[in-house]
């Protein structure tokens, strides 16, 4: 599982992130940002290039896992 921490950062530069994860082409993802904006930004991002998402909230930041 690879894993992105975007926290802190505003976007586009978590989708940015995401998108040059996902190029690695493995099984799953972990994407950790501390937004609301940027956890829906990357979700839309993922489920639109076809993979799906699960979002947890974890003190006070949001952990999306994503998989194919």
């Amino acid at each position: 599982m690879k894993t992105v921490d975007a926290r802190g950062l505003s976007c586009p530069q978590p989708v940015l992130m995401t998108k040059d994860a996902l190029a690695s082409k493995e099984n799953a993802y972990e994407v950790l940002v501390d937004n609301s904006t940027a956890k829906e930004n990357v979700t839309r991002f993922a489920t639109n290039n076809g993979y799906k998402v699960s979002v947890a909230e974890k003190d006070g930041d949001f952990v999306l896992s994503i998989t194919k």
